[in-house]
Formats: structure tokens, C-alpha cells, sequence
């Protein structure tokens, strides 16, 4: 065998074409990288911004939250719990009446 078949390094220096070449290839491959990335990036915003903007879920987040937060205040001061839903009721039902009875009045 000779060293230009037997493929041994240092046997041949590396022509300005082969180098290119190889160069090409990397450059091609970091791309396809980067284009990755790029896609999984943008996928991610893009469900990101889903959530975000997807109303009924946010409200269905938000109704959680407080369900768990009135929860631990009533396990905490149930008297203050109770006096407070009996106020928030007393509220909703005078404003409720207030409505009725300014439609009912025209």
C-alpha cells in the first residue's frame, strides 16, 4: 500500500477543495441546527401566547386560585369566613335589587 490509498494521517495534506468542502458541510449542518432551535423556540412562544390568550382557561386558573385561597382562610377563621360570605351575599343581593327596581320604575 501506498500513503495516498492507505488513508494515514498527515499522508496527504488536505486540498483547498476538501477543506471547503468540509467547511460547506459543517456550515450546513450548523444551519440545520440553528433552524431547529429556532422552530422549538417558536413553538414554545407560540404556546406560550396559547395560554395566555385562551381566556375561559385563565378564568378556570383563576376561579382555582381562589377557590383554594377562601378554602385556606376558612380552615384558618371559619367566623370571619362566614361573615364574610354573609356580606359579600347582603352586597350582591342589594345591587341586584337596585337593578330591578330602577328597570321596574322606568
Amino acid at each position: 500500500m501506498t500513503a495516498a490509498t492507505d488513508g494515514a494521517a498527515g499522508a496527504r495534506p488536505a486540498s483547498k477543495r476538501d477543506q471547503k468542502t468540509r467547511e460547506r458541510n459543517l456550515t450546513r449542518v450548523e444551519a440545520r441546527a440553528a433552524s431547529e432551535k429556532a422552530r422549538a423556540e417558536f413553538a414554545a412562544t407560540l404556546d406560550a401566547l396559547e395560554d395566555k390568550l385562551n381566556v375561559p382557561k385563565q378564568v378556570g386558573i383563576r376561579v382555582d386560585r381562589l377557590k383554594v385561597k377562601a378554602k385556606a382562610f376558612y380552615d384558618e377563621q371559619p367566623v370571619a369566613a362566614v361573615a364574610a360570605a354573609a356580606g359579600i351575599a347582603a352586597a350582591v343581593g342589594g345591587l341586584v335589587w337596585l337593578i330591578v327596581r330602577s328597570k321596574l320604575g322606568d
